[in-house]
């Protein structure tokens, strides 16, 4: 949520709200012309007692019935007289077995062989198909380029954002001009009020203390709710300002250097003075931030406030001028999400000169905007949140930024054109069957639930049958016309559709919930879950291989794409997403009982995954990661399950040699092939609710009943577990 473009203040909630399935280069959860004839028609399918209704655009609705000795069809295979396993063989190491480690042993050769490209901080097939969308886009959008466009259309606003953005020779022509108002507007600060008010005008335009937020209300979800969160940190965390260790220190002097060239290159005399000041100010508000681990239970970040009790709270800010600015309602309730930082930020402003302040707004402002600053400003950003952060060895191409921060302006006028070109209508259908597979091994799954009370079983099949799921893309596209696009304006874009992303959000506080909107694009590689619309949504570039492959047989598949949406669906039982019920309203649903018994079986998987030790000395945090490695333990098991149903008692065809069983798991160990810088891997580990790609192929599998009968492991493997200490959920 730091980076520029992608900290608009967009409906789609920070950190858990959207649990999603990936992270770094690999697919983590994570998970067009869909025609235009497809578009506008219903298709029901109906799978047993498992009804799978889709409205227009891909939003569908599932009911799942109890039966008695149902089965789930095979969706995947009989298209074509010989499929392959999808396994490719050529990445395994034979040295290596899969019963001391699946990970390895699936993509052990690759890992030897493979050079993480000198622009990218990680690789493997969740960043190659990324590089893929990337490809075809760029594709889409430079034939765009190429023409003539009317004015005001989204091809004109897509085609002008890109070409002024590549444009570095006008870029580096026009020098400060572009920036030059927003710094005379912090040197025209007076006093603390305009501090705040300023605040509030440039949400959407930089990573500022007080972030505003807009997303449904926790316990009304079919209302818009505004919030303020914590933000504004030059680093990717608090602990980069915190944390006494070698790489941290490095970090925190490579961001005061970094600091004082924003400094220089803008013309001030006292650039290193400056860049300590702001650095110490900084660090004050790292201090008085939340760890990310604090921010994962609901009830503690919904604390709707009225204007007066926010004043009681933090009396030190004037909140009157910074929502005023940001056109929130002077008399709306704000829901503070972390009330003693916004206790201790009043504090830190009203003890910190103006001078400072300014400082730290200039700071964040060219910070913020140096992509489309001068050739110094892009060449300082790189060093610093690229080679030091991130350990890149290059530069990324120019194209391929801006085709980052078009989809952050303007996403939904390019997935437009990515669907029509790249997402065929078998695609959806063939997903849709699959997730209604994956639903009804979920209902039964629940109804063996062993740890759990009936009532609560009962509740929890409720919850499942009022899941949404959308596949593809959106029902509507979006409204980009009151965003302006100008040719020749590369910064100016940017802050138009920065502002115009927020305004679109803050004028809904108070209004009805757009039940149909997606919070990712359909060109976006991953997947979410939704707790307070209680839904699951896998946009069209997740949906090929190696994730889902058509020409696989299923098993492949269901181990693919299949733990995938099962890790989606098992997000709305997790530690958090349990919390919401199937209106999406935050609402203890669970006896104190099974909440317990729950519990007590998490606490084992978060000793199981801080355990793990990516870098030396520096181990997961199996707090933090915890809603996402509940998804993959449950994900795995389920899609294992709708897999064995789908075979209706039949054993799996041997294919290259692997049982069905076998191929599954390769299948799952296969989509996390992924190797990372270690300046990335930190940065991950500091700030990511994802393990690393080795943990999450090997984590889940070891838990897995399946896996140990597939491979006949037994004790003495490295991946042996016995059964009683198997973790199982749902």
């Amino acid at each position: 949520m730091k980076a520029r473009m992608t900290m608009t203040n967009s409906l789609a909630a920070p950190a858990w709200r959207l649990a999603t399935l990936a992270a770094g280069a690999a697919i983590a959860c994570t998970c067009g012309a869909a025609v235009a004839q497809a578009v506008g028609t219903q298709t029901t399918t109906t799978i047993e007692k498992t009804t799978t209704t889709q409205s227009v655009g891909g939003v569908t609705s599932i009911k799942t019935e109890k039966t008695q000795g149902t089965t789930v069809a095979p969706v995947l295979m009989g298209s074509a007289p010989a499929l392959v396993s999808g396994i490719d063989r050529a990445g395994m190491d034979p040295v290596v077995r899969p019963q001391d480690d699946l990970f390895l042993a699936m993509n052990g050769a690759w890992l030897k062989a493979t050079e993480i490209p000198s622009d990218k901080a990680a690789w493997g097939n969740g960043a190659m198909l990324r590089e893929l969308s990337d490809k075809r886009q760029r594709t889409l959008v430079e034939a765009l380029v190429a023409k003539t466009n009317a004015p005001g259309s989204n091809a004109q606003k897509v085609a002008d954002f890109y070409r002024t953005y590549i444009d570095e020779t006008a870029i580096d022509k026009a020098g400060l001009v572009p920036v030059a108002a927003s710094l005379k507007e912090v040197d025209a600060l007076a006093d603390k009020q305009a501090l705040a008010a300023l605040m509030g005008r440039w949400q959407g335009l930089a990573n500022l203390p007080v972030n505003v937020e807009v997303f449904p209300d926790f316990k009304d979800p079919g209302v818009y709710a505004a919030a303020y969160g914590q933000a504004g940190l030059g680093m990717p965390d608090r602990d980069y300002y915190l944390q006494d260790e070698p790489r941290m220190a490095e970090a925190r002097a490579a961001y005061v250097a970094y600091l004082a060239q924003l400094f220089t290159a803008s013309g001030d005399a006292q650039a290193v003075a400056h860049a300590a000041l702001v650095m110490a100010l900084e660090t004050r508000i790292a201090t008085a931030q939340w760890k990310r681990e604090d921010m994962r239970e609901p009830s503690r970040i919904y604390n709707p406030m009225t204007p007066a009790e926010l004043a009681q709270l933090a009396p030190g800010i004037a909140w009157p001028a910074l929502a005023g600015a940001a056109r929130l309602r002077a008399d709306a309730v704000v829901v503070i999400e972390q009330p003693s930082y916004v206790s201790a930020l009043a504090a830190i402003l009203d003890a910190e000169p103006l001078s400072t302040w300014k400082l730290y707004l200039k700071a964040r402002r060219l910070d913020d905007a140096s992509t489309v600053l001068p050739l110094v400003f892009r060449q300082a950003r790189f060093q610093f949140h690229g080679a030091t952060l991130q350990g890149l060895k290059t530069p990324p191409p120019r194209w391929q930024n801006a085709m980052h921060e078009l989809n952050a302006a303007l996403g939904e006028a390019v997935g437009e054109l990515y669907v029509a070109q790249y997402f065929p209508p078998e695609s959806r259908a063939r997903a849709q069957a699959l997730v209604a597979n994956l639903m009804k091994a979920y209902a039964q799954s629940i109804d063996g639930l062993t740890w759990m009370s009936p009532a609560t079983r009962a509740a929890a099949q409720v919850k499942l049958s009022q899941y949404a799921v959308k596949i593809g893309y959106p029902d509507k596209w979006r409204d980009y016309g009151a965003l302006a696009i100008r040719a020749g304006d590369a910064l100016g874009n940017a802050d138009r559709a920065g502002r115009f992303a927020f305004q679109r959000n803050i004028v809904r506080v108070g209004g009805p919930v757009d039940r149909a909107e997606w919070d990712m694009t359909p060109q976006t590689v991953n997947a979410y879950y939704n707790p307070s619309g209680n839904e699951i949504v896998f946009p069209a570039a997740i949906l090929q291989p190696p994730y889902f492959d058509p020409r696989a047989d299923d098993a492949v598949n269901y181990g693919g794409i299949g733990a995938v949406i099962g890790h989606e669906i098992s997000h709305g039982f997790d530690d958090q997403g349990s919390q919401f019920d199937g209106l999406g309203r935050l609402r203890d649903w669970w006896t104190a009982d099974d909440r317990k018994a729950f519990e007590a079986i998490t606490s084992r998987l978060v000793a199981q995954y801080s355990a793990y030790e990516p870098l030396p000395g520096h181990h997961v945090n199996g707090q933090l990661t915890l809603g996402e490695n509940i998804a993959d333990l449950s994900g795995l098991q389920i899609a294992y399950k709708a897999y064995k149903i789908s075979l209706a008692g039949r054993p799996a065809a041997v294919i290259d040699g692997l049982t069905g069983e076998q191929r599954f798991f390769y299948g799952w160990a296969q989509g996390w092939r992924s190797k990372t810088r270690d300046a990335r891997m930190q940065q991950l580990l500091t700030t990511n609710e994802h393990a690393p790609a080795q943990f999450r192929g090997d984590g889940a599998p070891i838990n897995n009943d399946g896996f140990h009968e597939a491979f006949g492991t037994k004790p003495g493997d490295a991946m042996w577990k016995a059964p009683a200490d198997r973790i199982r959920l749902w």
